[in-house]
């Protein structure tokens, strides 16, 4: 899987590593970056929760 943050639409809210702090990263600015490795799915809940939780829908699953 392959996880993509629109960064236009992002506002840095961070809600997405607040609760899937295993698949996301923030920048020193607040705003979210997905981790730098491919998403395997034992992860897959959490990459479910991280992009609900994102009021923005800024974060796309591949």
């Amino acid at each position: 899987m392959k996880l993509t943050i629109d960064t236009a639409k992002c506002s840095g809210h961070a809600r997405c590593y607040a609760v899937a702090p295993d698949v996301f990263d923030i920048d020193d600015l607040g705003y979210a970056m997905p981790i730098d490795r491919e998403v395997t799915e034992p992860l897959d809940e959490d990459i479910a929760a991280g992009v609900a939780a994102c009021p923005e829908r800024a974060i796309s699953v591949r």
